[in-house]
């Protein structure tokens, strides 16, 4: 399957996350919670389908070592998605451009399906 991409894998904790990954093949956007049911992972994805365009659903903030980061924000303003830590508010702003390119994309692989 092309990218970009969500990819659907369960975590150490045997929950269900998600990444975005770009173009490029590198994750942009990852879930901010874990979750017990596939469904619920799914419906995130398409929260972040939904509201990856719009500026308005982004808080931008920094790490307490001052390296800045971006969370997708959900109608009720809950986290969805969080970056990695960016070495500059320039490249912070970099990657909501990509997300928000990339956010859209109707792409979804399961990785969570065992192959036969």
């Amino acid at each position: 399957m092309s990218y970009p991409r969500y990819e659907v894998f369960k975590d150490s904790k045997r929950e269900f996350r998600f990444h975005l990954k770009s173009k490029n093949y590198e994750i942009i956007l990852t879930s901010s919670e874990g979750y017990i049911n596939k469904s619920d992972c799914l419906n995130a994805v398409g929260i972040c389908q939904r509201n990856s365009p719009y500026d308005s659903d982004y808080d931008r903030g920094d790490t307490w070592s001052g390296k800045p980061y971006f969370v997708l924000r959900s109608d009720n303003k809950k986290d969805i998605g969080r970056s990695e830590d960016y070495s500059s508010a320039s490249a912070r702003e970099n990657g909501i451009s990509d997300v928000k390119r990339d956010g859209p994309t109707k792409n979804i692989v399961d990785q969570t399906l065992v192959s036969a």
